[in-house]
């Protein structure tokens, strides 16, 4: 099943990463601000032109903001994990890899928990 609602949100991000308004989005793809901002929230569900006009008025990949409904998603994920990553120092990326060690552990703990 398709989450409107996510893909709102990346394209929300996106939109706020390249420093646009939804004005300035909705004029760029040629729609309405409203509709824009019903996009986003996931009230509202683009057309595939009009998706498609998004892509590129953000001049972004459509996988980029379905990367969650991709099956081949991991390459994305690794692509913007090493962004987050590239202007850390030596202390922030050692921290953050222990936090990632120990989350991951935890998802595991639960994710393999058995039921009483």
């Amino acid at each position: 099943m398709v989450d409107y609602t996510d893909i709102g949100r990346r394209i929300r991000a996106v939109r706020m990463e390249k420093g646009m308004t939804q004005a300035q989005l909705a004029e760029a793809a040629g729609v309405g601000v409203t509709h824009i901002s019903h996009v986003e929230t996931g009230n509202g569900i683009p057309s595939l032109q009009t998706f498609l006009d998004i892509v590129n008025a953000l001049n972004c990949s459509a996988d980029e903001l379905l990367c969650i409904e991709v099956g081949q998603a991991r390459p994305i994920y690794e692509t913007w994990l090493n962004d987050q990553l590239a202007d850390c120092s030596q202390q922030e990326l050692k921290l953050i890899a222990d936090m990632v060690v120990a989350l991951k552990a935890s998802l595991r703990r639960l994710a393999f928990k058995p039921e009483t």
